[in-house]
């Protein structure tokens, strides 16, 4: 047995762990932390509204005063069930749509990485994959 040859399980598991361990990180990540991020405007939000107060008016925010924002519309996607960061406008729900978010992204980036791989092997898909690459090449 070549020493490749006794490398590829090692080298399936370590990257196996690797990416269960990246996913549980990025789960843990949307679904925990996500409650403790800051409800302040970010840095373009705050820029925008400068030189407006913001003022609740029937149970709804409006700006006042004379800034970019007041001219800001709402979105294409602004009625989507994740929209502002949390599941359907539910308070309290940003840990959900985080996760949501994460599996979407993972099984988006996993279907495209194997699309690509697959379209690599060619048109003979049961096509052996080397071991190694012999030196110099």
């Amino acid at each position: 047995m070549s020493i490749a040859a006794s490398q590829q399980p090692r080298r399936h598991v370590r990257r196996r762990t690797f990416l269960i361990g990246f996913g549980v990180i990025a789960l843990l990540i949307a679904g925990v932390v996500s409650y403790i991020a800051s409800s302040s405007p970010d840095g373009l939000d705050s820029a925008t509204q400068q030189g407006c107060q913001t003022v609740t008016v029937n149970g709804t925010e409006e700006l006042t005063g004379s800034c970019i924002a007041q001219h800001a519309t709402d979105h294409a996607m602004s009625s989507s069930p994740l929209a502002e960061y949390a599941v359907k406008g539910a308070q309290y729900t940003n840990g959900i749509a985080g996760i949501i978010g994460v599996i979407v992204t993972l099984a988006l980036a996993v279907g495209a990485f194997w699309l690509i791989a697959r379209g690599r092997r060619g048109p003979d898909n049961d096509a052996a994959v080397p071991d190694s690459v012999p030196a110099g090449d």
